[in-house]
């Protein structure tokens, strides 16, 4: 990287250096390194291998990096920098303007289901002692997901601002489905600040384009010129939040009106749509009433599958309460027409692939008691990792009952645990391992599943993982975000477990 950075020397503008350099640190975004943060590892270390090169080269990707790094790695390549330019190190005419931008104006080109955001943030180089702003106009262009957990999707740069801009007023223009507006700047970086720390959660590789990591870094650093104050994103204001009663009161309003009336099982009417609501309040930043095509597909054949045990009569009709939803949706929020449409006409088609998409638990030999004993939630991604907390539920054992116990009762737990251990196990042992089952139960946090798999996958004994999950949670003790950090770096089990 510091051979590569030999080009920055031969652009001739800050942003051309910004976007060659943050191309460059997109090379690990979203990856992982077994010895620790990748951050560190590789941003820091490319600072400290560039800080020792002692180049002109080298001396500009720390200024650039300065700006562009992490607050770790942006401190450590400025002190760097200053003190190679201290040491008469020659650097590029432009190097003293690189992020030295104002915001010139941000806008939003949203559609009309409520799926994503395009925003546009526009900025411009300043100049001179008065801070002008020069000619140098560029466009930073986000996608924001509404369907993907509110997260950036995609992202990139264009110094055509004009037509840019233009032409998302030409499409939005007599069309009812699209609608571009201008927003202060601070909403432009509310929206942004957590679209993006949506996109940094999860632990996997998050779905992003091919592009997003090319820019990630210069989006981070230009979020930074646009002014703060806005505590939530511009498009997701909630009149008030969805309480229990207010839920079943949408339940129970829906389930009365005429879109609801040819629903022939009210009783499996009234739990679809309460699973309708929860998704839309727990998934879809509390908005129960927004309806799209994506998201009635997103919420059929992929949420429902993984996260909600059904009954016969549920699975039977929640395809026709999903249809009846997104008509009484429709006609709460005033969605256009086409818009209707095209929901229902995606209804349509994932009905045909529901059943096979929602496959039962019952149909792999499970019988309804037992899966109501682990599943008092309804939780459907839970009963792995809570059959592999208590593997004992059926049968006798000693003359106790096991079908009679309830995993989710404290006292009957201890009782399983000890059934689990044939009772030869000393108290304070067994209070570790209730208090990993507890947390293998709720879930809680998910990076204890996780890693239980993970080594499970590695042709580990069970026992073996359970005793390696609470050697972790007595070392670290009640803190969670150590206790998670910890769980992340398992790769295998130590020898001297």
């Amino acid at each position: 990287m510091v051979q590569a950075a030999r080009e920055l020397l031969a652009v001739r503008s800050p942003l051309d250096a910004e976007l060659m350099v943050s191309d460059m640190v997109g090379a690990w975004w979203g990856r992982r390194v077994r010895s620790g943060d990748v951050e560190q590892v590789l941003g820091e270390g490319l600072v400290d291998y560039a800080a020792k090169a002692g180049t002109p080269a080298s001396l500009t990707l720390l200024i650039c990096l300065a700006y562009l790094g992490t607050a770790r790695q942006g401190a450590k390549a400025e002190g760097a920098a200053l003190a190679m330019m201290e040491s008469g190190v020659a650097r590029p005419g432009w190097a003293d303007r690189v992020g030295a931008v104002k915001p010139a104006g941000c806008y939003v080109s949203r559609d009309a289901y409520g799926d994503q955001d395009t925003v546009i943030c526009t900025f411009a180089y300043r100049y001179g002692d008065g801070g002008e702003q020069g000619t140098d106009r560029h466009a930073l262009v986000v996608v924001v997901d509404y369907n993907m957990n509110g997260m950036a999707r995609d992202a990139w740069v264009s110094s055509q601002v004009d037509k840019l801009i233009e032409q998302a007023r030409a499409e939005a223009a007599g069309n009812p489905m699209l609608l571009f507006e201008e927003i202060e700047p601070q909403q432009a970086r509310a929206l942004l600040d957590s679209a993006m720390k949506a996109t940094r959660e999860p632990k996997t590789p998050p779905p992003v384009s091919d592009s997003y990591s090319a820019y990630h870094a210069f989006a981070r650093a230009r979020l930074k010129a646009l002014p703060p104050g806005r505590k939530r994103p511009a498009p997701l204001h909630i009149e008030a939040p969805y309480s229990r009663e207010r839920r079943a009161m949408l339940a129970a309003e829906f389930l009365a009106s005429d879109a609801a009336e040819h629903l022939s099982d009210p009783s499996a009417a009234s739990r679809c749509a309460d699973h309708i609501i929860e998704y839309g309040c727990e998934r879809d930043f509390g908005r129960p009433l927004r309806v799209s095509p994506t998201k009635c597909e997103t919420f059929l054949l992929d949420w429902l599958p993984r996260k909600v045990m059904l009954s016969m009569a549920e699975q039977e009709a929640m395809p026709h309460v999903l249809s009846a939803w997104a008509r009484f949706a429709a006609h709460r929020t005033g969605l256009p027409e086409q818009g209707l449409k095209a929901t229902l006409d995606a209804v349509w088609e994932a009905t045909a692939k529901f059943p096979e998409a929602y496959r039962d638990p019952t149909s792999f030999g499970l019988d309804r008691p037992l899966l109501e004993r682990l599943l008092p939630d309804g939780d459907l991604s839970a009963l792995a990792r809570r059959v592999f907390a208590f593997p004992y539920l059926q049968g006798t054992h000693g003359g106790v009952e096991l079908d009679k116990l309830n995993p989710a009762d404290e006292a009957d737990r201890r009782i399983l645990l000890e059934i689990d251990h044939d009772g030869v196990i000393d108290q304070e042992h067994l209070a570790w391992h209730e208090e990993i089952a507890t947390r293998l139960w709720e879930g809680d946090p998910p990076q204890l599943w996780e890693a239980a798999q993970r080594l499970l996958d590695l042709g580990h004994d069970r026992h073996d993982v359970l005793h390696v999950l609470i050697e972790i949670a007595e070392r670290i003790g009640g803190d969670p975000d150590e206790l998670a950090a910890a769980l992340d770096d398992i790769a295998d089990i130590p020898d001297e477990i």
